[in-house]
């Protein structure tokens, strides 16, 4: 009788198997990212350690509220777009975020969604699919025992929205179609509709956004200091064509000025004097502070809108953030977007009609 031939599977050396083009560009590109943010972490650090020694600070403790700051101080600017102003943040913050490595060793990717080219998105999608049949069983379950209302607190989600498309896309550091995203949304709206969604409350918020934090939030600059150690804080503000810059100086006597000429001598009539002295007195810091106002453009009227904009604006920084948002709730930090309206051929003005004869 023969013997029995044993046969022994062939198992190649991982590390000899033969890699794809994607992979190996993919590794190199991940290399090349790594060593880029290593040097830009360095180079941040150096700064902020040099930043932190011409502030006469602890290096240790130079957090990037100070950074910031010092940024102001050292390079004071009046450039109105502030992604334009001089910054020095963490390179985290400045450059997008990187996927990290998805193939392993033997060049086979970790994610089993890797070839649907948005491994993340389907993911997010079969574990909302994952958590709604929980759910649904959940309910199922309370059914069958007799239970028909839930025991449940539900989930108040009054005061936020869903995730808007730029943001989910940034949390999955992938680029997702409009359709793809309201596949998402009706997906989510079927799972918040039912019964037992407090199961799954912190799936739910993870992809929610407040609507306190974008609509309430007012910025208040920390106020700077001359040579001479007097704070003060700049605002701008536009009506109709008229611009105005205002600084607010700290520690004065009530003292305005407009374009080197008192308030008075300026506006020679009550009602712009007015509109102008109205953020004062409804902060109580009438005679408080120095104002030193710069307009240009527009008529008086327009220009005593401007300056009330940029006036409020400054004084926000002699405030604290609960009056802030009184200010901004009687509208002294809204901008009025409305124009002259222009005269229209064939009428009289703007609106007005010549009146019509029959003969």
């Amino acid at each position: 009788m023969a013997a029995a031939v044993k046969y022994k599977l062939y198992e190649p050396d991982p590390a000899k198997r033969r890699k794809g083009i994607v992979f190996t560009k993919t590794i190199e590109k991940t290399s090349a990212d790594k060593e880029f943010m290593k040097l830009q972490l360095n180079e941040f650090e150096i700064g902020r350690r040099h930043l932190a020694n011409m502030m006469g600070e602890d290096v240790e403790t130079f957090t990037q509220q100070d950074i910031d700051n010092a940024i102001r101080y050292l390079f004071p600017t009046n450039i109105y777009e502030k992604r334009a102003r001089p910054q020095m943040k963490h390179p985290d913050d400045l450059f997008p975020k990187q996927k990290a490595e998805q193939w392993g060793a033997d060049g086979r990717p970790y994610n089993y969604l890797f070839y649907t080219r948005q491994p993340q998105y389907f993911s997010l999608m079969h574990d909302t699919v994952s958590k709604l049949k929980e759910v649904i069983k959940k309910e199922t379950e309370m059914l069958m025992s007799g239970v028909t209302v839930p025991d449940v607190e539900p989930i108040n989600l009054t005061r936020s929205v869903w995730i808007k498309k730029s943001n989910l896309e940034a949390k999955l550091i992938e680029e997702i179609s409009d359709r793809d995203y309201d596949d998402f949304l009706a997906l989510m709206e079927r799972l918040i509709n039912q019964r037992y969604v407090s199961l799954v409350k912190g799936h739910v918020l993870e992809y929610r956004e407040e609507l306190f934090a974008e609509t309430m939030k007012v910025e208040i600059e920390p106020l700077q200091y001359d040579d001479n150690g007097r704070g003060f804080s700049t605002g701008e503000g536009m009506r109709k064509t008229a611009h105005a810059t205002v600084v607010v100086y700290d520690q004065g006597r009530g003292n305005i000025t407009v374009n080197g000429q008192r308030l008075s001598e300026y506006f020679y009539t009550i009602p712009p004097r007015e509109m102008i002295m109205f953020p004062l007195q409804f902060v109580d810091m009438l005679g408080e502070v120095d104002i030193d106002c710069t307009v240009r453009g527009g008529g008086l009227t327009s220009q005593a809108g401007a300056i009330r904009l940029a006036l409020a604006q400054g004084l926000k920084s002699f405030t604290s953030e609960e009056l802030v948002d009184r200010m901004r709730l009687a509208g002294l930090l809204t901008k009025d977007l409305r124009l002259h309206e222009r005269k229209k051929p064939g009428q009289k003005g703007a609106r007005a009609k010549y009146t019509w004869k029959k003969r």
